[in-house]
């Protein structure tokens, strides 16, 4: 406890400073959260579920938003951070941890992005048009969706479902002043009791984006495609088949963070399904689902000017899985036990042509032909007592990777002369979550233990430039696996028009991963400060505390909003690296008559935690505003839905804690969407 308290000293000016902010301020909660009803054994399942669409269409009326990009959409979550490389494919964090710390999956795929640079996230590969909801689980309340450390992501697709709805349809479009985005989109459906079809597209067009006092943020441009087919047969009552497709592609995509661009980015997603309603026994919802996709990325520098050495730097990564679930209800128990696997082959290259052509081309392989395997076997258990529950769940899985090309890995024995071919883990993971209802107050607390293997980059990588801090990374085939032991508590106090949360959870993760120079070392980069070896330390720390509400004013109004604090330091009291600061959110929604409306604020107060040996600098503190209106028409049996508003009303010239490089955010902007559906 005394190591604990001298790591995190929360000084008594500091959280009565904090309280006060958080009572005086407007009651705060993350909008969607609230909007989906919770029962006592969902609130141990999942921490929130973000709504994107209600029944194969956007749902305008509580989005402020509508057609926002996906990453938008995920940063308007109270879990999730977005870490900003650019206007496209953002990274998502949560509790302060990045994404090779979480599972993220689609519909429960394992996806892994192709670029060595982290430049597309797997939440870039969809689009809210053909998304039903963003399931969030933190730590390992997140292990059904794979090995993870800091939580799990699962954006389930939008699937009619065997809905009597006949045909349905609908068309929408979006602009916005700032960086003139153009959005279209469109959906065909049709669903009956024995089958459904549902088809989407949708296209996004956006030139560069102006920051805060008309600054002009260059690079920053970016077009995407995405289309998707999903369908449905009924075999008899109980059982059926699906299956889903999807096509993505982005082009000319800027990143005025990096110093390079991406000339594509192409995801094709395949999968088929068997669902069964009843098993054998007591075993219902039995699905069963093989899936695989294929993603390719080119990263670009040749519309940058200036370019010391041009390079070309291709990326592939290849993934074929499945999994098999079913529930098991048994008196007072509920238990859902899940079988999954995936096979992943993760190839990067890099290419320099010097100025002089008389000159050899550099040739280097960053991602050796990585070769990952990984089948796990998941299982929980929901006890349900006399108000309360219990939630117990472990995971047991087998990892592997392997080195497939040569050429890469005689190029890692340079550093590692005894380096196996084949690195073999077995990660484990087990949680308790306990919760008690008392008259309005609901307590839930929970003990978890998880472990991680190292990322391909992390485990793999070869001489990967780093523009944050400005070092070439090298990964280490050797690294011990990465393990965190987490705490959780949250306290909520429930009335009709009233609801207060407060919650906290503290992860101490043994064996961290992080980058350390080594200054025997020689850059590869032109201008790269050094090279840093990714490198277990003994052990770092990550605490973070919440408050949220909601007050529903009237029947037409609701105050909603959120505070935060959150402190990381690794083995020796240092500042981890992208932990954010104290932050907060707050809204006024109003709904009546088919009409909406929303003001918000949006900000946070100055980074001083933050580490300059990870090319982290003070960030200022910020605050944005932001307003929108809607209105709903009814046209016979038809839908045309309006909406209007502006962001960053203020025109603030501002960066967040995750801006990479500080670049600036996005200044004052107008957006318009228009939405007809065919019912």
């Amino acid at each position: 406890m005394k190591a604990f308290i001298s790591v995190f000293p929360l000084k008594g000016m500091l959280m009565g400073s904090l309280l006060c902010t958080m009572f005086c301020g407007s009651f705060m909660a993350q909008l969607y959260a609230q909007e989906t009803p919770v029962d006592s054994l969902k609130l141990i399942h999942l921490n929130e579920v973000v709504i994107i669409s209600a029944g194969q269409q956007l749902d305008h009326q509580k989005q402020r938003k509508p057609l926002s990009t996906l990453d938008e959409f995920l940063e308007s979550s109270r879990s999730i951070k977005m870490v900003k490389r650019g206007a496209y494919a953002w990274e998502p964090t949560m509790n302060d941890m990045a994404s090779e710390r979480l599972a993220i999956t689609i519909d429960g795929m394992q996806i892994f992005g192709a670029c060595t640079d982290k430049m597309d996230p797997i939440t870039s590969y969809v689009d809210v048009s053909n998304l039903s909801e963003a399931e969030i689980g933190s730590g390992q309340q997140g292990a059904a969706y794979g090995n993870t450390i800091g939580g799990g992501i699962n954006l389930k697709l939008d699937k009619s479902n065997f809905k009597p709805t006949g045909w349905t349809g609908a068309l929408e479009s979006a602009f916005e002043t700032n960086n003139a985005m153009r959005v279209f989109g469109g959906e065909l459906n049709y669903s009956d009791e024995k089958f459904y079809f549902n088809l989407d597209g949708i296209y996004r067009k956006a030139d560069n984006y102006k920051a805060g006092g008309d600054e002009e943020v260059n690079f920053s441009q970016f077009e995407k495609y995405n289309f998707s087919m999903n369908s449905g047969y009924k075999l008899a009552e109980d059982k059926s088949i699906s299956a889903t497709l999807i096509y993505d592609e982005a082009n000319d995509v800027g990143y005025p963070a990096l110093t390079m661009d991406v000339s594509l980015a192409r995801a094709v997603i395949g999968s088929v399904s068997f669902n069964k309603d009843t098993l054998f026994g007591n075993f219902s919802n039995w699905e069963s689902k093989v899936y695989f996709n294929t993603i390719k990325h080119v990263m670009d520098d040749t519309k940058r000017p200036n370019v010391p050495i041009h390079m070309d730097m291709p990326g592939w990564s290849e993934t074929a899985g499945f999994y098999t679930q079913a529930n098991l209800n048994k008196e007072k128990h509920h238990f859902f036990f899940k079988w999954d696997g995936f096979y992943n082959k993760s190839y990067a290259e890099m290419t320099m042509y010097p100025t002089n052509s008389n000159e050899p081309l550099m040739f280097m392989l960053t991602w050796p032909d990585v070769r990952t395997k990984d089948v796990g076997f998941y299982a929980e258990d929901h006890l349900s007592l006399e108000k309360a529950s219990l939630k117990l769940s472990a995971r047991l899985a087998y990892h592997s990777n392997t080195v497939a090309d040569d050429f890469g890995l005689n190029s890692l024995k340079i550093f590692y002369p005894e380096m196996d071919k084949t690195n073999t883990r077995f990660l484990k993971s087990f949680s308790a979550q306990y919760h008690q209802m008392l008259n309005n107050f609901h307590i839930h607390g929970g003990l978890s233990y998880g472990e991680r293997a190292p990322s391909v980059s992390e485990g793999y990588g070869f001489y990967l430039f780093n523009s944050f801090d400005n070092h070439d990374y090298i990964g280490d085939p050797d690294l011990n696996t990465e393990s965190s032991a987490d705490a959780n508590l949250s306290v909520t106090y429930k009335k009709p028009i009233f609801e207060i949360t407060a919650g906290a959870n503290y992860f101490h993760v043994f064996n961290y991963i992080i980058g350390v120079v080594d200054p025997t070392l020689s850059t590869m980069t032109i201008g790269a400060q050094g090279v840093k070896i990714y490198t277990n330390l003994d052990y770092a720390q990550l605490f973070n505390a919440s408050l949220s509400g909601r007050y529903s004013i009237s029947n037409a109004f609701k105050l909603t909003g959120s505070v935060s604090y959150h402190r990381g330091v690794d083995d020796t009291g240092e500042n981890l690296p992208l932990i954010s600061p104290l932050s907060y959110r707050s809204a006024l929604d109003f709904y009546k008559n088919q009409f909406s409306a929303s003001l918000s604020i949006d900000g946070a107060g100055e980074q001083t935690n933050f580490n300059p040996d990870y090319g982290e600098n003070k960030s200022a503190a910020y605050a944005t505003l932001s307003a929108s209106f809607g209105k709903r028409f009814f046209l016979k049996e038809n839908d045309l839905f309006l909406k209007a508003g502006v962001e960053n009303i203020l025109d603030t010239n501002y960066s967040t804690y995750t801006d990479w490089n500080n670049i600036p955010r996005m200044g004052r902007n107008f957006y318009f969407t228009v939405s007809y559906s065919i019912n």
